[in-house]
């Protein structure tokens, strides 16, 4: 399990499998964070396993899907407001981890200099150079 933190309460990864769930828990994680649709490649566990394996250790589980390449401002703020909710440490997965530190990037933006965000991402392995600033932030 590769985990890249983003922040001292949020850090993403790669496709988890229930397995990798119980190793999240016992890292301090309380919330997991689930950014990839079901069915997107073969052999990928659907949600409803990792909720239970979520469910298994402890966490609490959000699934919420989102299209590489399509994310919205709306998905954005919902994974604001999922990380809000948090009464601990986060860990969110998709294919790569970029969804995730996309969604926490453009979730962030309004709150930390763009520029600051970018480099917060750069440094746990993910450009968004290429991810327009959101309107109306820093």
């Amino acid at each position: 399990m590769d985990l890249r933190r983003l922040t001292p309460q949020l850090a993403v990864a790669a496709q988890l499998v229930p397995s990798d769930v119980r190793a999240a828990a016992a890292a301090g994680y309380t919330t997991l964070i689930c950014n990839r649709p079901d069915g997107e490649q073969p052999g990928q566990p659907d949600h409803e396993a990792m909720a239970q394996a979520a469910a298994a250790a402890g966490m609490r589980f959000v699934f919420q899907p989102v299209i590489s390449g399509r994310i919205t401002p709306e998905q954005a703020r919902a994974f604001g407001d999922a990380l809000a909710q948090a009464d601990g440490p986060v860990l969110a997965y998709c294919r790569s981890g970029t969804r995730c530190a996309t969604l926490w990037a453009m979730s962030r933006g309004a709150e930390r200099p763009w520029a600051e965000v970018i480099e917060t991402a750069a440094a746990a392995g993910f450009d968004l150079r290429g991810l327009p600033q959101p309107t109306g932030r820093n």
